[in-house]
């Protein structure tokens, strides 16, 4: 008996007569295709996630910066009361106040040349309200073998203060010129004492060059800046490392007298002072002071943290601070320009270490 044939019957015939495997080679193609549809779903939806996350997270900086600052903003000093850092956090936290409409409290969290302080800032979240003073002294720290942060832990906001070291004396020391000292140094190795902010810093960093140059001295770390710049008044030290506007009353009231610059060329103010490129030590790594805040920070807080400090640059009362601190007048440099210097700086450190 036949049987009549319906229109889809063909179709079914066809599979019922196909060769073994043909059917079970279609289920596996459909399920291929079906993974690879799968596949490209999976992706779109991932891409597209990512992307309402970037744009989330762009649009959530942007409203904390439109409110920020909420509440006061802590400015942390790594070093003790009166030094050249201190002296400048209290300044900046003086003139930004009315600019952003809250206090900043500047504490001080001395040790470990800098990594004390370092650390409390990198252990507050990064969200704009801890700000540090971070200097050339603690940066070299990062030239060493076992530094606690990098360059990627931090965010330059703005370099504040540029300017060269020098070597001073008590007045009315025996030593009159760099030629008295150089000559007392190479006649008893170890003899003089030099009082600098610790080991590791660019205070120690200088002395290595000269040391390598037949200047052999004994450095005499002192944690507190206070107690560095009299140590050579009462006699504990026969040199202080440091810079001029750090000890500008001092200066000024003839307690002491510069020796020596270290930098490639004399500076207008210290006219008969030579500068150390001259005398062929090969160093010339200028204390710089900016400020940080830790990586990850949004980037509209960090420019408009740095857009406030070149307001606070651009103030008379912190051009004259500049010029007390015989600084460079052109100092300043802002968040774009900030990474790029203070990475050059750590470059140059480590340059003058292995060249001298």
């Amino acid at each position: 008996m036949e049987i009549p044939l319906l229109d889809n019957q063909p179709a079914a015939i066809s599979r019922a007569t196909s060769p073994p495997g043909a059917a079970a080679g279609g289920m596996n193609k459909q399920a291929a295709d079906g993974r690879e549809d799968l596949s490209m779903r999976s992706t779109r939806i991932f891409t597209m996630l990512v992307a309402v996350a970037l744009s989330a997270a762009s649009f959530s900086g942007k409203v904390l910066a439109a409110g920020y600052p909420e509440r006061p903003i802590e400015l942390i000093v790594p070093w003790g009361p009166g030094g050249g850092a201190d002296q400048l956090a209290r300044l900046v936290s003086k003139l930004m106040e009315p600019m952003l409409g809250q206090g900043i409290p500047v504490v001080n969290v001395p040790g470990g040349t800098g990594a004390t302080g370092m650390a409390k800032l990198l252990a507050a979240p990064a969200d704009g309200y801890s700000m540090a003073i971070y200097i050339a002294d603690s940066h070299a720290l990062l030239a060493g073998k076992s530094s606690r942060w990098t360059m990627n832990d931090i965010t330059p906001v703005a370099v504040m203060i540029k300017g060269p070291s020098f070597l001073f004396v008590k007045d009315d020391s025996p030593i009159k010129t760099w030629e008295d000292f150089a000559k007392e140094a190479k006649s008893n190795p170890g003899k003089l004492k030099v009082a600098t902010l610790g080991f590791g810093s660019v205070d120690d960093f200088s002395l290595t060059v000269l040391d390598r140059g037949g200047i052999k001295v004994v450095q005499v770390p002192f944690a507190k800046p206070s107690e560095r710049y009299v140590s050579i008044l009462g006699g504990h030290a026969d040199a202080l490392y440091e810079q001029a506007g750090d000890v500008a009353q001092f200066l000024n009231s003839k307690q002491m007298r510069p020796i020596l610059l270290f930098g490639e060329k004399r500076l207008a103010a210290f006219k008969d002072v030579p500068a150390s490129f001259e005398l062929g030590y090969k160093v010339a790594l200028p204390q710089f002071r900016a400020i940080v805040v830790r990586a990850g920070t949004p980037p509209d807080i960090v420019k408009k943290l740095s857009d406030a400090l070149a307001k606070v640059y651009a103030l008379p009362e912190y051009k004259k601070f500049l010029e007390e601190q015989y600084a460079d007048p052109n100092s300043f440099e802002d968040a774009s320009k900030a990474p790029a210097f203070v990475s050059e700086q750590l470059e140059d450190m480590k340059k003058t270490m292995a060249t001298n």
